[in-house]
């Protein structure tokens, strides 16, 4: 009796071996066609903006795919899945490898600089500027108005920093907070500093994130400012006039920042059309361990306009060579004037 269940036990553990070994999914090939089409297929059912910029990624498989060879190395696969993913114009798709990453800078050429730190530190911030916050933000008072710098979205902003900020500007005429070349970060720190700003619930767009292959396939998702709340004292700028400076390197999570504070009432964007990019990253690991991250949602402003190509500011100003020869930041003046008047 005990031979035959050992035997059935045998056959039993055989068979049950056997369907793993049936039913296991075999890794995910990591030959160069294979790799290639893993981007193309994340790119296709996660990237929004197909539509928008008039990109037919069918076609340009066919173009790329061609390019394609078993024999080709790492280094050649990485170009040509990266020429690919060049064409889309976007500055959040990313291929990344252990030898390179690949970028598309294009949508910061051709526009305007306005902005020159050694300038303002040389002929404006006489007297040294404030670090506060371990460098986050930098203050200079310009005795009727208190400007502040936040130069990346990447620094936690913290409860103290902005009571501070908030406090120190209630004495003045106005505040100016500028944001030029900051190249984003973390979408949550906007919420940080806009809730300073607003007394009470404020729509400031639409968010789509895409779920799927189809451009339709997309889910809506409000995007609303709230003001903030504490159990102790929270100091708010709500009533006088705030001034936000821009620039073309304004991007991503500034990007949204410029669409959201153009809906507070006593906000005013002065400077240069923002840098883009309008959607939420989305990440995936390739069979070879290359990361590839495209943009996977598309923000519209209340207007109904997608912020993926920037955020226009409610009142244009460059900085001319003239100006800039000069050691004159026309965008700064123009600011401290609309709050000085």
């Amino acid at each position: 009796m005990k031979t035959k269940i050992l035997i059935i036990s045998i056959l039993l553990s055989s068979f049950l071996f056997s369907c793993e070994q049936v039913f296991l999914k075999a890794p995910p090939a990591t030959d160069p066609e294979s790799v290639f089409e893993q981007v193309w297929k994340f790119a296709n059912e996660k990237y929004t903006f197909f539509e928008y910029k008039k990109i037919d990624w069918n076609a340009l498989k066919v173009k790329y795919k061609s390019r394609i060879n078993k024999s080709m190395d790492e280094e050649e696969l990485f170009k040509v899945c990266s020429d690919m993913l060049y064409e889309l114009k976007d500055e959040h798709v990313n291929l990344q490898s252990k030898f390179n990453v690949s970028r598309n800078p294009e949508v910061f050429l051709d526009f305007p600089t306005n902005y020159d730190g050694d300038n303002l530190t040389r002929n404006y911030f006489k007297g040294g500027v404030q670090y506060l916050d371990g460098g986050n933000f930098r203050l200079y008072d310009f005795n009727d108005v208190l400007y502040v710098n936040y130069n990346s979205f990447i620094n936690p902003v913290t409860k103290e920093a902005m009571d501070y900020i908030c406090n120190k500007a209630q004495s003045k005429k106005g505040m100016i907070l500028d944001v030029r070349q900051n190249g984003g970060g973390a979408v949550n720190y906007i919420y940080s500093i806009t809730s300073r700003f607003v007394d009470k619930k404020t729509f400031a767009g639409m968010e789509y994130i895409k779920t799927g292959p189809k451009t339709t396939d997309l889910k809506p998702d409000s995007l609303f400012i709230k003001p903030y709340k504490a159990d102790t004292v929270v100091h708010k700028y709500t009533t006088k006039p705030i001034i936000v400076l821009t620039n073309r390197g304004c991007y991503s999570a500034t990007n949204f920042f410029a669409m959201m504070v153009k809906e507070i009432p006593n906000i005013t964007v002065i400077g240069g059309k923002t840098g883009g990019g309008g959607g939420i990253p989305a990440t995936t690991e390739l069979s070879n361990g290359w990361i590839l991250r495209v943009s996977s949602s598309s923000t519209i402003d209340i207007y109904g306009n997608n912020i993926e190509g920037g955020v226009d500011p409610d009142q244009r100003v460059d900085i001319s060579a003239q100006d800039k020869n000069q050691g004159r930041d026309t965008i700064l003046e123009a600011a401290l004037n609309l709050i000085r008047k």
